[in-house]
């Protein structure tokens, strides 16, 4: 049996379950390959297999591989560090109160039963339960529609008669915010045309680089020119996408590597202006952070280059196509891009279990990214059961007490420290145990 994280959506308890089913199997006779992240899934296996010792160019290797015990005790291992406890998931201590709050009142939409609920602003809130306890009911399709409809004037459907607010009663405190953001895991693009580059807006600085430069001027060569949208500079051959899409009619379509210019999406008279050896072509090859040494004495450059950075994406490529990067990376391109804008100190960012994916090191890079936003003044709100990012949090809005009709109300609100102390909370047993 093979399985790819299948702890993801799982409340700790959840958890246990299918630890037991899956030892359950284990136990026929039966051999199970698990590829996880949760720490207590890697404490009850019988044999880890730590692959590493970075991400991307930087792994590919086997750093430690034994017993739970084996790994832990190997020093190389970044992850044996962590199941250790060397090294934890943890931000400073802080002490952030919320002065003003935004209140869902009557929120009955599903299994939700017609509950008020308070969102602190300025705060890093979780909102926690059992699966299927109404989290995403209450955030997405109450919170995020209702929201977008009285700020953004987003009538559903385009019916005008049809209320501002769905699924609840009222929403007090919306004039306190004036934006929300969902930063989810769906692909920056669907085609390979888009990469990481050009969905944070470097490219375009990129581009006003090269088209600077003295043999661009010498050559008449504007910004069009380091395009691949638009005809000028780009491979004509596969239109700048450097790849050749062959539609296969009932299958799939394949995507090969163009021949006229081997992927590097430019014609020859393009690729020969340079900047320290380097075409543009190159330029989009190099990782994120070959690039912050390649552009360091250029601010606006080095400053989109240093968010993608400081979210643990120094290893991607500029240039690297869309449809490769996964969900969490997605998610991280998407919030480098949140960190470069402006902060007006008045958004309200909602994410659905950011930390899907993502190793230790990785979830403390997010939460420290998390932070900032908060520090900014903002308000960010993550559906999550990661412990650590849990236990981290400012607030959390713990739903329940179990799924389905059964859940649906606030079993508890309150501090880390506050839903730890509620006895009927099944995230506040687990919390005192941490």
């Amino acid at each position: 049996y093979i399985l790819d994280e299948p702890s993801i959506g799982l409340h700790q308890r959840d958890n246990q379950r299918l630890l037991d089913t899956l030892r359950r199997l284990r136990d026929l006779g039966n051999t199970v390959i698990v590829v996880e992240h949760d720490a207590e899934t890697m404490r009850r296996s019988d044999y880890i297999l730590d692959l590493g010792p970075g991400p991307g160019v930087h792994g590919g290797a086997v750093v430690a591989q034994g017993s739970p015990a084996e790994v832990m005790a190997n020093k190389e291992s970044l992850t044996g560090q962590y199941l250790r406890g060397d090294m934890n998931i943890t931000l400073p201590h802080r002490a952030r109160q919320a002065g003003r709050h935004l209140t869902v009142v009557g929120a009955r939409e599903h299994n939700l039963k017609n509950i008020a609920v308070k969102v602190p602003l300025g705060l890093l809130t979780c909102v926690t339960g059992v699966s299927g306890s109404g989290k995403s009911t209450l955030l997405f399709d109450v919170l995020y529609r209702s929201l977008r409809q009285l700020l953004y004037g987003e009538r559903e459907r385009g019916d005008p008669k049809k209320p501002w607010i769905t699924g609840c009663s009222d929403i007090k405190g919306v004039e306190h915010i004036d934006k929300i953001v969902n930063i989810d895991q769906s692909p920056i693009g669907r085609t390979p045309r888009s990469n990481p580059a050009t969905y944070t807006g470097l490219f375009t600085y990129i581009r006003e680089f090269f088209a600077n430069l003295p043999e661009s001027r010498v050559r008449g060569y504007r910004l069009g020119r380091y395009s691949f949208n638009v005809k000028g500079g780009r491979c004509e051959a596969c239109q700048g996408d450097g790849l050749i899409k062959i539609e296969m009619h009932f299958l799939p379509d394949v995507y090969v590597t163009c021949e006229v210019c081997k992927g590097r999406r430019y014609n020859r008279e393009t690729l020969e202006v340079r900047h320290k050896e380097k075409s543009i072509a190159d330029v989009l090859d190099m990782t994120v952070e070959e690039a912050l040494a390649f552009f360091q004495h250029l601010p606006l450059i080095k400053g989109k280059l240093q968010t993608l950075f400081d979210v643990g994406l120094g290893y991607i490529k500029l240039g690297q196509s869309a449809t490769t990067l996964s969900g969490g990376e997605a998610q991280r391109v998407k919030l480098s891009r949140e960190l470069s804008k402006r902060a007006t100190g008045r958004t309200l960012y909602i994410l659905d279990e950011p930390t899907t994916g993502l190793h230790f090191a990785d979830i403390q890079k997010l939460l420290e990214v998390l932070n900032r936003l908060v520090e900014s003044g903002n308000t960010v709100v993550v559906i999550e059961h990661n412990l650590d990012v849990v236990r981290n949090a400012d607030w959390i809005i713990d739903l329940g007490p179990e799924g389905g009709d059964r859940g649906g109300e606030v079993v508890a609100a309150g501090t880390p420290k506050e839903v730890a102390g509620v006895k009927a909370s099944h995230t506040g047993r687990v919390l005192r145990g941490v």
